[in-house]
């Protein structure tokens, strides 16, 4: 979602400029570092979904005007050293033309291993498929529950489970103290056996299934002036069962910019890596930046 509000802007430059608060308080994730990208363009910036390849170098991108892109992050001692990216290619409809005015506000993504990936969308509240980033888009049913979401409030979060369904949720759930539906789109129709508690005013921007088959959920509190704030939780989900909620990070405001894409992946040593990217909202004062934390197995 891009923050509309200049407060949330100012408070992401003072962080930009030192003025935040240092990687905060984290249950169970140790902070790796951050690593900011930039590239020249209109196009570039805002990005809202990432998927990364089981080695932490290969990944695609979307941003929230609608455009995609390929690339691989160069590493040193395990860490992001650079970022090697193609074109940004814009997002097809399923007629294959571009996307209208009020049908480009993706925000979600997820990668089947054979290459065919899922997007979310804020505007018009609906999932779509693709083959690849050249190809037109597919429909996938739109639940009447989709249609009467929020604006620019609805299905940030998307991810894949190891069985092949699909997982999305909102990033409202309408009240503080009701928890966020979860939908499942399997076997060619859409249920929401789930639900998500939600605890205080963190809102899901950003989800994926790990390689241990949790899922990994990234939150997203504006704190105004001051800058965002950070949450990852994690949960096991057993069929029409989800439990063992475990907090892995949660830092100050100002720590990092507005982190709305998430990935897990092993690494080398075994560990389970968290990488993130944030949406800059095209403001040169923000910063495209990957963020990674890891959690010890």
């Amino acid at each position: 979602m891009r923050a509309s509000l200049v407060l949330a802007l100012i408070g992401a430059a003072l962080a930009g400029f030192g003025l935040g608060g240092q990687a905060g308080p984290s249950a169970e994730a140790e902070y790796l570092g951050s690593f900011t990208w930039s590239r020249p363009g209109t196009r570039f910036g805002g990005f809202s979904g990432l998927e990364l390849d089981a080695t932490g170098r290969r990944f695609l991108a979307i941003n929230d005007k609608g455009w995609i892109v390929e690339g691989r992050l160069q590493r040193e001692d395990g860490l992001i050293s650079a970022v090697e990216a193609g074109p940004l290619r814009a997002l097809k409809t399923p007629d294959g033309g571009p996307l209208g005015r009020f049908e480009g506000d993706s925000e979600g993504l997820a990668l089947r291993d054979d290459g065919r990936f899922y997007v979310s969308f804020e505007a018009i509240h609906r999932v779509w498929t693709y083959r690849n980033t050249a190809s037109k888009a597919a429909w996938l049913p739109r639940p009447e529950a989709f249609q009467s979401m929020q604006n620019n409030s609805s299905l940030e979060a998307l991810a894949i489970a190891p069985d092949g369904a699909l997982y999305t949720l909102p990033e409202r759930s309408g009240r503080l103290t009701r928890p966020f539906p979860v939908f499942r789109y399997r076997g060619g129709s859409w249920s929401q056996p789930l639900e998500i508690p939600r605890r205080g005013e963190f809102l899901p921007v950003g989800a994926d299934f790990g390689p241990d088959g949790r899922l990994y959920l990234l939150e997203r509190y504006f704190s105004g002036i001051f800058g965002f704030r950070t949450r990852v939780r994690s949960f096991a989900i057993d069929d029409d069962r989800i439990g063992d909620e475990r907090l892995l990070i949660e830092t100050a405001t100002g720590t990092h910019d507005n982190l709305e894409g998430l990935a897990a992946w092993r690494d080398r040593t075994g560990d389970i890596r968290l990488t993130m990217i944030s949406d800059d909202n095209f403001r040169l004062f923000q910063r495209t930046e990957f963020v990674e934390y890891r959690l010890k197995q």
